[in-house]
């Protein structure tokens, strides 16, 4: 069985700060009980699947990248991903329950590995070891423990510290630019960020239609990384993607970290 999630704690956050009390998402036993129930006989692809997410992934990252999927449960993702030519793919999780599952299910293919790690200590790896570093409801999840200030520094910090510069950090999330771009510009990197916004599989506008705008269309930021006060939300239940680029700041001047990655 296949499910798709949109996250309860979705219509919980509307403050800036962005906090969720509400599920222990946070907690590594809330995700080791859960996949124990579960018994390993289904797989939950948090908001979108690879399908939706395939014209970004690949403008963005080419397939011989090294590539990070953090907080990767039982999703199909990074399977997906190797049909699709991606070909090096590390998958960790906080929940040594879903690993050792996927770990089995996944043994016949070479391209993917799982580890168990908490994305608030990624000490295991090296400064500036990947490519790429999907995040596909991590943050959204640490947004939801009672110390969700700090676990999200503590995550992004270390996102930053293991992604190359140059590389691009893929955020998935329910978070507006209110309350994901302060959480960004506290993790102590300097990311270039270009916002995308994904509606709900199926969505149609007004009248029945199906959108006129392209979801590769990237959506402009001011300068203080907010959507523009006109900024209309078709489908209220989108997804934001922003796709961070990490800069060297040294190398190519740059006074702000919130602007548009050239295509």
């Amino acid at each position: 069985m296949e499910m798709e999630m949109v996250s309860p704690a979705r219509r919980r956050e509307r403050d800036a700060s962005g906090q969720c009390y509400t599920y222990n998402y946070g907690d590594c036993a809330y995700w080791d009980s859960r996949y124990l129930e579960e018994g390993g006989e289904s797989n939950f692809d948090c908001y979108h699947r690879y399908s939706a997410l395939r014209p970004f992934i690949r403008h963005f990252v080419p397939a011989s990248s090294p590539i990070l999927i953090i907080g990767c449960g039982n999703s199909l993702m990074s399977e997906d991903m190797v049909k699709d030519g991606y070909n090096d793919i590390i998958n960790i999780d906080i929940s040594s329950v879903v690993i050792e599952i996927m770990t089995r299910k996944c043994a016949h293919i070479p391209q993917l590995k799982y580890m168990q790690m908490d994305v608030r200590d990624m000490s295991f790896f090296h400064d500036e070891s990947f490519n790429c570093i999907i995040d596909k409801g991590t943050l959204d999840s640490l947004m939801c423990c009672a110390d969700a200030p700090l676990s999200a520094f503590q995550m992004l910090e270390e996102v930053s510290r293991i992604i190359k510069t140059g590389g691009i950090y893929m955020l998935i999330t329910y978070g507006d630019p209110s309350a994901r771009v302060p959480l960004l510009n506290n993790s102590g990197c300097k990311w270039k960020i270009m916002l995308y916004i994904i509606p709900r599989p199926g969505f149609q506008a007004r009248g029945g239609c199906s959108s006129s705008k392209s979801i590769m269309e990237p959506i402009p930021l001011t300068d203080k990384g907010l959507l523009p006060a006109d900024f209309v939300l078709e489908d209220p239940d989108s997804n934001y993607m922003y796709i961070c680029k990490k800069i060297d700041e040294s190398v190519e001047g740059v006074t702000d970290n919130v602007g548009v990655i050239a295509l």
